[in-house]
């Protein structure tokens, strides 16, 4: 990796990574399994929202957030699941990158709970008709399913959740002062519409165009 120079005392081995923060807690090893256990599956399906990393090459990074009705991805088996494809911007990141490496790894949140769950694996894209059609909703039909074939599972303390505050909303941080998001994009795509207009056609998109 190239080093930027604007930083001092810049971390480059294992070695001094470990010196700083020490040794690993034991149970943070031994708690990762190869499949999908009963507490897995049962997490996953009480989940309405995920985020995967996928990576294509060194500078093909992406993440991106995934939602449905709690329990959309599909539990195949105690080392499968299967992601229906639903409309967006049509970019297709994760798959282009999956593509290339079907290296991925996804982390669950269930509403309310402080726990994640981390899942990784090997995903590869499929046009299977009857699976897209048993995962129909609203009537849409997925244009493809994302299969993921999982190596490691296991579950994340839930210190991020309690320092965040994601799930106090008495603990939110004020929002009214943000630009919106029809206005950052605007800006940044130099669309020529205002930014009234964008987020107009947004708000009209998750209304019609969800699925």
């Amino acid at each position: 990796m190239e080093r930027s120079g604007r930083f001092r005392d810049v971390v480059t081995t294992s070695g001094e990574l470990r010196e700083i923060v020490g040794d690993v807690y034991p149970a943070a090893v031994t708690k990762v399994i190869d499949h999908l256990d009963a507490y897995c599956i049962d997490f996953i399906r009480h989940a309405p929202f995920f985020v995967i990393g996928s990576g294509g090459g060194p500078r093909d990074v992406d993440v991106s957030p995934k939602g449905d009705p709690a329990g959309f991805v599909r539990v195949i088996d105690g080392t499968t699941l299967a992601i229906p494809d639903r409309p967006g911007n049509a970019r297709m990141d994760t798959f282009f990158n999956v593509l290339e490496n079907p290296g991925v790894a996804l982390i669950f949140l269930v509403p309310g709970r402080k726990d994640t769950l981390r899942v990784a694996g090997r995903a590869e894209i499929v046009a299977d008709e009857a699976l897209r059609r048993s995962m129909i909703e609203q009537g849409k039909v997925p244009r493809l399913v994302m299969i993921v074939h999982v190596e490691r599972a296991f579950f994340h303390c839930t210190k991020c959740m309690v320092r965040s505050n994601l799930w106090k909303p008495e603990a939110w941080p004020d929002t009214s002062g943000m630009q919106s998001f029809g206005a950052a994009i605007v800006a940044q795509a130099k669309l020529k519409v205002t930014a009234t207009e964008a987020d107009a056609s947004m708000r009209n998109a998750e209304q019609t165009r969800l699925y």
